[in-house]
């Protein structure tokens, strides 16, 4: 990324963007002024071989408040793929499962991507919606141990879609979006993902393609045009479609018997795609909700704490532990997020810790209250 003259002039005067790291705050050599400094100073230098170039979030704070608009996160990003090419790699986590699946995408294998939507609700194989999964029947098996099934949001996506009268795609060619290979500075992987995606889709005949997962949507909506033009199709995420069509399919729901609730704004979703207000108007579509904000919320809301499936430490533990504590200060009993990778890791931190809340997917929450038909 090249920063312009004006914003290399400007750049160190406040320290807004360390002031408003989360990273910063328990990792105090943990600078992204600094890091900006030192890469002006010396394009050559040593940044590169440091193991604080993966430490960074991407989750866009630091450049949400940015006076003169820098964007840190694909600052360090385009210093990550020079660090790769160096031999610094990133410390991954789970034993470096997720990038491993990624990997294996790229080439001609045969997944079975669709039989968790069996039995549950239609689906087809061409047609104008085309629900994109993502990696959640990867999440599923890997984070068992957890006791949480991260397919139940894809089902209740299914079934939510389905009761509004669309019948989506769900294919078994489905790839990773890149989101991961992206930010952890692997452009080869990224693309090659991308382009059998892009593949795929075309194929299915879809004019619009739904997102659950905020990661896939910014990739798709932010990332794939930068790389291969403009798409061919809409890209929407689940909570603008419901937002949009739910108050007018003649669906109702059940009042609300769970106590009070607060809502995570997860990263990608919020100040990555500045989707704040529809999750909560969806929530306040059941009756007698009462939602909670927690002290740091929309655009300031905090991280869960690791980015990509790399470096997840102490450092991001207390994070979410962090995250935890704020939650029950308000009182709720249930903290609703509408981003899987959230849901995992707030789940793991709850579990650990002993906490008493509950973290709940989005859409599972919406399908639990809504009215079910009449047989």
């Amino acid at each position: 990324m090249e920063l312009t003259q004006k914003q290399i002039n400007y750049c160190m005067e406040c320290g807004v963007c360390t002031g408003s790291c989360p990273i910063s705050r328990v990792l105090p050599q943990f600078s992204p002024r600094q890091m900006i400094k030192r890469a002006m100073e010396e394009p050559d230098g040593d940044l590169t071989r440091t193991q604080e170039i993966w430490a960074c979030l991407s989750c866009e704070r630091c450049s949400n408040r940015c006076p003169v608009e820098i964007d840190v996160p694909e600052f360090i990003r385009s210093f990550r793929q020079k660090a790769r090419g160096l031999g610094n790699l990133p410390l991954e986590s789970h034993h470096g499962m997720m990038q491993t699946i990624a990997d294996l995408q790229i080439g001609d294998i045969q997944q079975q991507r669709t039989s968790w939507a069996e039995g549950v609700g239609s689906f087809a194989e061409k047609g104008n919606y085309f629900y994109f999964v993502g990696c959640l029947p990867y999440f599923d098996v890997i984070f068992s141990y957890l006791e949480l099934s991260p397919l139940e949001s894809a089902r209740s996506v299914l079934t939510l879609l389905n009761r509004m009268g669309i019948t989506p795609v769900i294919s078994n060619d489905e790839r990773c979006c890149g989101h991961d290979a992206f930010w952890s500075g692997n452009e080869e992987t990224f693309r090659k993902l991308a382009e059998r995606n892009l593949e795929m889709i075309k194929s299915s005949g879809a004019r619009t393609v739904i997102f659950s997962c905020p990661e896939g949507y910014t990739t798709f909506k932010e990332h794939y045009p930068k790389y291969f033009g403009e798409l061919p199709f809409e890209v929407i995420h689940m909570t603008e479609l419901l937002t949009r069509e739910l108050p007018g399919a003649g669906l109702s729901f059940k009042p609300s018997t769970n106590g009070a609730l607060t809502y995570h704004d997860p990263c990608r979703l919020g100040r990555g795609a500045g989707l704040y207000e529809q999750p909560r108007d969806l929530l306040k579509l059941i009756p007698e909700t009462k939602v909670l904000e927690m002290g740091r919320n929309r655009e300031n809301s905090l991280c869960c704490g690791t980015s990509a499936w790399m470096e997840c430490s102490n450092c991001s533990k207390a994070m979410r532990i962090e995250r935890l504590d704020e939650a029950l200060q308000t009182g709720a009993n249930t903290l609703i997020t509408a981003c899987p990778k959230c849901q995992i890791h707030l789940t793991c931190a709850q579990r650990t810790a002993e906490l008493d809340l509950q973290v709940t997917d989005l859409y599972a929450y919406l399908l639990e209250s809504l009215v079910q038909e009449e047989k």
